[in-house]
């Protein structure tokens, strides 16, 4: 394999704020010695996420195996997932705010037509579905562990218990028609064709959709991280992979 010099969009405070808590982790398991420094750590951990770039190509660009490489990733990843907020984090710093946006997305995946659980009617692909909570500027919050694609939104909203969180903090929250029939402090457009709506009601929609348009940079601040684009992994590995992306997001931005 051919091997030449490459860049990654991701900041030095990022790389920084892996290395340390790789670091930590190390000394933690009294871990002396490994092949990588903590900081060439983070970085193939971060230009795997970022970049979107395989095992091999990892191998090959840090002069590790294959299998050091998936270890290196796979010890990074789970770090990192361990600090993302959870619902409960993410509904008290809601609270705060004068409303929330919530929308799904579909993260496409590498699966075989008979994968009928991971099919999504709607983008017509399999992926999985995860949820995203913003606040009014469409700053992400949080990201819900992922579910097969097949799952439709208002129910993955249900399963994961954000529509009773955010009723009991009453935090009111906007969505799409996708969530019609959630309840609580869920706010919906009115439903129906255009032409059939009274001008009251397509002005309110019309308001509606200016606001959620918001949650559009969430998403893409999102898929920013190219891996999330088309996965390749286990679908089991796919909920610390997003995790691991929002802790990374949410510390870049605090910084």
């Amino acid at each position: 394999m051919l091997v030449y010099p490459s860049g990654a969009d991701v900041s030095s405070s990022t790389l920084c704020f892996l290395a340390e808590h790789l670091r930590g982790h190390r000394h933690a398991i009294s871990s002396c010695w490994r092949r990588l420094s903590a900081g060439r750590q983070a970085l193939l951990a971060l230009v795997h996420l970022r970049m979107g770039h395989t095992y091999s190509q990892l191998a090959a660009g840090f002069g590790v195996g294959t299998t050091t490489a998936y270890r290196y990733v796979t010890e990074a990843v789970d770090l990192l997932a361990a600090l993302a907020p959870t619902l409960a984090d993410a509904v008290r710093t809601a609270s705060t705010k004068a409303f929330v946006l919530l929308d799904g997305t579909l993260l496409p995946i590498d699966r075989i037509a008979a994968d009928r659980p991971f099919y999504s009617g709607k983008h017509k692909k399999h992926g999985m579905n995860v949820q995203v909570l913003t606040d009014a500027f469409g700053r992400l919050l949080w990201v819900s562990p992922a579910l097969p694609g097949a799952v439709h939104d208002v129910r993955a909203a249900r399963e994961h218990g954000i529509i009773d969180a955010l009723a009991q903090a009453d935090v009111t929250c906007w969505a799409d028609k996708g969530y019609r029939g959630a309840g609580g402090t869920v706010r919906v457009p009115y439903w129906g064709r255009w032409k059939t709506l009274s001008p009251g009601q397509k002005a309110v929609n019309r308001s509606h959709a200016k606001i959620r348009a918001l949650v559009e940079q969430a998403m893409a601040s999102l898929k920013s991280w190219r891996l999330l684009r088309k996965l390749r992994c286990s679908t089991t590995r796919i909920t610390a992979l997003v995790q691991a992306v929002l802790a990374l997001h949410l510390a870049r931005s605090d910084r």
